[in-house]
């Protein structure tokens, strides 16, 4: 999944233009949409990446563009920056979030190939992600033009069948509301918390193992101890989000963030 990390020294910047900041917990700024954040340097780094937490932006830290922002830079604009060419900024802004979306689908139609019990659906989901691969590598006006939501459509029911493959018979709790809630060393091994608000629980030592983490959000939640082994759907923008310790057993595939240590 390397291309499918973002690589900020191949790309200019873009989550630090494209998005609108509001002044918040997590942003210390307003900042409007297709502005440069005050803090962007002149080679297109952050000059306060080390002090971000520190300084009020954590929502910097856990933001996740999924390798679109090198595909963008690279691949769509062939190298050229929007500063050294201003009149493809406004179209460079606008097929960020487009690319975003494809990476984002791309990263979990991966993760469905690397889960054995879902092998029957590998050969759908290998399918699609070439077809969605081939749409990356299109022009900035055919990136303009697409329409984003048939691929999602086609993803997500392949990634809920797989979600019941590797699960059996845990627990549904999509969507479940958990803020807050004290749920230390609970069991809940296999259970669905897709699109669960997981804000501030208390999840110490809890059995999460094969838990289906899809578009749940985990923002402050305590992961000190808990047990992700093969949990999946899961991003490291979600980890790091969320509190946690050396003793997290996390899936290979992600690392500890180093706020946790």
């Amino acid at each position: 999944m390397n291309d499918l990390r973002a690589d900020c020294t191949r790309c200019f910047a873009l989550c630090c233009v494209v998005p609108a900041f509001a002044k918040s917990v997590d942003f210390a700024i307003d900042k409007p949409a297709r502005t440069p954040c005050p803090n962007l340097a002149g080679d297109f780094r952050c000059g306060i990446h080390t002090k971000l937490r520190d300084t009020g932006f954590t929502g910097c830290t856990v933001y996740d563009c999924f390798g679109a922002g090198q595909q963008v830079a690279q691949v769509t604009f062939g190298g050229t920056s929007w500063r050294d060419d201003p009149a493809s900024a406004a179209t460079m802004f606008d097929v960020f979030p487009v690319m975003r979306q494809l990476h984002e689908l791309l990263w979990y139609l991966t993760e469905v190939l690397d889960l054995a019990p879902a092998r029957a659906l590998h050969p759908a989901a290998r399918d699609l992600k070439t077809t969605i691969e081939a749409l990356t590598a299109g022009s900035p006006e055919e990136l303009l033009a697409l329409d984003v939501g048939p691929y999602w459509e086609q993803a997500n029911a392949v990634l809920l069948r797989a979600s019941e493959l590797v699960r059996g018979k845990g627990k549904n709790r999509r969507g479940a509301d958990l803020i807050g809630k004290d749920l230390k060393g609970a069991t809940m091994r296999a259970s669905n918390l897709r699109g669960a608000y997981l804000i501030g629980t208390n999840l110490k030592g809890a059995d999460l193992r094969l838990v289906d983490f899809i578009g749940a959000d985990l923002r402050g939640a305590n992961l000190s101890g808990a047990d992700l082994t093969g949990s999946f759907f899961l991003t490291q923008a979600q980890l790091d989000a969320a509190k946690g310790d050396r003793a997290t057993k996390l899936p290979t595939s992600l690392t500890h963030p180093a706020h946790w240590h």
